[in-house]
């Protein structure tokens, strides 16, 4: 269980966006509504050079979160200890308002999957997924959010619901969430399921950051619609109007949008985030 005690720095209740360096100077000049970016862990393990110049420079403007993607948080074998390590060094290099990682597994052995694919939710799972989280936060010295995943099967053997799942690890590990309103979608698309009914059994008061995106629609071999997440588009209207019935119930959180492939020119990122400063004004304000 991590030491609830020990300092936790916190995101503002404000609207970030995933950092890419071609907004480098967009993001110093016309930051519009942008008050935090965030950053892929494994982007900026390196020593130094252009990538942590670009870094701290914007960090006397905006606020830090990092997102690791290559934990393996749920996989079975032992987290690897040299990206663990090389994971504090940025961590204590950086001093970010927040750190995540997501609820999937990506490693088998010496083999890394680029990709984060599903648990099931089982208590050997809940035992394992709570040793790693342990392990890392006792590693940072810091509390870390743990994502929910998009899903596109449902494992016959979990006796957990997800949003109970999550419950359960913040309750074992005092980690926080971070709550991707986009995954709940596809999940819930994907499964046939009510993504409000989700909102409404999430551990709300857990949360720390809310990320939002886009995502690519499909269908699959008998032609119900396939929502595949991507981050490579703008957020749909039904993820806007998620966000705000999720809102509506959290109160204001820390908004991320999300855009990591076809990244497009900054005006584009920039008005998907003032949509996201909209959608929590109404909250903070009312």
């Amino acid at each position: 269980m991590f030491d609830q005690s020990s300092p936790v720095s916190r995101l503002p209740n404000a609207v970030g966006v995933g950092y890419k360096p071609q907004h480098f100077t967009d993001l110093q000049k016309a930051p519009g509504t942008v008050a935090w970016i965030e950053v892929h862990a494994e982007n900026y393990m390196g020593d130094g050079g252009r990538p942590h110049a670009q870094l701290q420079a914007l960090s006397e403007n905006f606020a830090l979160s990092v997102h690791g993607v290559g934990l393996s948080i749920g996989g079975e074998d032992p987290l690897n200890a040299d990206h663990l390590r090389r994971l504090r060094r940025l961590v204590d290099r950086t001093n970010p308002a927040s750190f995540s990682e997501h609820l999937a597994w990506s490693t088998h052995g010496a083999e890394f999957m680029n990709d984060l694919l599903p648990l099931p939710y089982t208590d050997a799972t809940l035992t394992r997924v709570a040793d790693h989280i342990d392990q890392v936060q006792n590693t940072l010295g810091r509390q870390m959010l743990l994502e929910n995943p998009s899903s596109y099967l449902a494992f016959a053997e979990s006796t957990y619901e997800e949003t109970d799942f999550l419950a359960a690890i913040v309750k074992k590990t005092g980690c926080g969430l971070l709550l991707d309103v986009n995954n709940v979608f596809i999940s819930a698309t994907n499964l046939n399921l009510s993504p409000q009914a989700y909102i409404d059994a999430y551990p709300l008061d857990a949360v720390g950051e809310i990320h939002i995106g886009g995502h690519d629609e499909d269908e699959d071999d008998h032609g119900a619609p396939l929502l595949i997440d991507s981050h490579g588009a703008q957020v749909v209207d039904p993820v806007w109007a998620l966000l705000d019935y999720t809102l509506a119930r959290s109160g204001p959180k820390p908004i991320l949008v999300e855009w990591d492939t076809d990244v497009p020119e900054w005006p584009i990122l920039r008005a998907e985030a003032d949509r996201a400063a909209f959608a929590l004004a109404m909250v903070t304000n009312r």
